[in-house]
């Protein structure tokens, strides 16, 4: 992060998102208070509170991407949730909790997985000796290898009685090595993952009756093995697996994601606009001021007990978003806005956008369905004038039905391309060149019918 300046953010976030230039400083400077705050003293650090965004702007246009390639771009602990599905307790919904102890989770299993890759060279020969093991038992006698049922190496001579089981060995390493024995089958001793299922039924939920339900069961029941037959290329994947999971320190990978979390950590929380604005339906229903007292002192700052611990919310980044179609952010409760100072208001999207969005992203949709039917040795290209009619396409459409933004490109092109993407295999032709006529041929029958573009687009 010291390196990484909000303008050296804002050029990283332009490689996948058009636009939003206002968006992407705001965010970009968020970012960086967060490093700065953790070069000042440690008690100047506590009184510092993360400046939350609320990104407003109807769907489609980047508010999701921005905050997924700004967690991506500093390595960040992210999670991504809808408001909706949180509700007051009693009712069916998510405890607003459960996103804390979802996003710890997921670090968890980040920081799992990478010590795991980082250790694969050493849990590698520590399997390869186990398989040695299995091949030829230490009790084994004499120049005989032992298998089980299959013989791998029936004999070997005896130069040397003393040498016999080292010189067999080696042998037998350099057969597994070159990969001679990954189809020979051997009987693996392999932990039974395998554990009852408990369900527990709860008017606070399962989230948080079952928390630590299966860390408890497994500490009181003595753990299981059950013998498998497997190809030996298969059993070192198998025991590798095992024995990185041996040599990685689970103590301090949960410390280290709780820290992650608390100190980097960003929530997401998108659709803020469901929960907002007065009740007017009849019936029982859940509030929405309800829910946003329930989200109030999470975004605050409060401590909320997850399995690897306590876990502060306070210096979390949230970032909300929502189309404010219908309500807006002062309907939300004062409280709730008074923690979302910063609000950045997204632009709707213009053919212009549209036709950039097509071409110059890295992950640019125009490049991803050329990778595709590349795969079937089919060359596609697409001529300017094509590019340009599908950007208009798409503001017609979304016009006249729904505007979902960027997302209308996605349905356009797998209309356009449909024939071509089934055909591929069978496809003589293995150049194939998308004009303005052929996508209007394709397209304009569905979108002058607008019943039909309602249903298909």
């Amino acid at each position: 992060m010291k390196d990484l300046k909000p303008g050296q953010i804002v050029k990283e976030l332009d490689k996948y998102i058009i636009g939003q230039d206002d968006a992407k400083k705001s965010v970009a400077i968020a970012l960086r208070n967060r490093w700065r705050r953790r070069q000042l003293d440690k008690d100047l650090q506590e009184e510092i509170a993360p400046k939350n965004i609320i990104l407003i702007g109807p769907t489609g246009v980047g508010k999701t991407e921005i905050a997924r390639r700004l967690a991506n771009l500093t390595d960040s602990p992210f999670y991504k949730v809808e408001a909706s599905k949180f509700t007051e307790v009693g009712y069916v919904g998510r405890d607003v909790e459960s996103m804390i102890r979802d996003i710890v989770e997921l670090t968890v299993n980040s920081l799992k997985a990478r010590q795991q890759d980082a250790v694969q060279e050493k849990a590698a020969r520590t399997a390869e000796e186990r398989i040695l093991d299995v091949l030829l038992p230490p009790s084994s006698q004499g120049g005989v290898v032992i298998s089980n049922e299959i013989d791998i190496v029936e004999t070997v001579k005896k130069d040397d009685q003393n040498h016999t089981k080292t010189s067999t060995r080696e042998k037998l390493r350099k057969m597994l090595r070159s990969g001679k024995l990954d189809s020979r089958q051997v009987d693996l001793e392999v932990a039974d993952k395998s554990s009852p299922i408990v369900e527990i039924f709860s008017n606070t939920g399962i989230e948080e009756m079952g928390i630590n339900v299966k860390d408890m069961l497994g500490n009181l029941m003595p753990k299981s093995t059950k013998r498998r037959k497997v190809k030996i290329k298969e059993a070192m994947k198998l025991v590798t697996q095992e024995e990185a999971s041996h040599l990685v320190d689970m103590d301090q990978i949960k410390t280290d994601a709780v820290t992650m979390v608390e100190q980097s950590g960003i929530i997401f929380i998108d659709e803020i606009d469901k929960i907002a604005g007065k009740e007017k339906s009849q019936g029982p229903e859940v509030s929405k001021e309800g829910v946003q007292r329930d989200l109030l002192p999470i975004v605050e700052g409060s401590s909320v007990p997850t399995k690897y611990g306590i876990v502060k919310t306070d210096h979390i980044l949230f970032i909300a978003s929502g189309a404010f179609h219908v309500s807006k952010p002062s309907d939300l409760i004062p409280e709730l806005q008074g923690r979302f100072p910063i609000r950045v208001e997204l632009n709707s999207l213009g053919a212009s956008e549209f036709t950039r969005i097509l071409t110059e992203p890295k992950n640019a949709l125009i490049l991803q369905y050329i990778a595709l039917l590349r795969t079937e040795g089919i060359e596609i290209e697409f001529t300017k004038d094509a590019v340009g009619k599908i950007a208009s396409i798409a503001v017609d459409v979304n016009s006249t039905t729904e505007n979902i933004g960027a997302r209308r490109l996605h349905t356009l092109m797998e209309k356009l391309l449909e024939d071509f993407l089934f055909a591929a295999p069978d496809i003589e032709e293995k150049k194939i060149v998308i004009d303005a006529p052929f996508v209007e041929e394709q397209l304009m029958n569905i979108v002058g019918n607008e019943d039909l573009a309602r249903y298909i687009l």
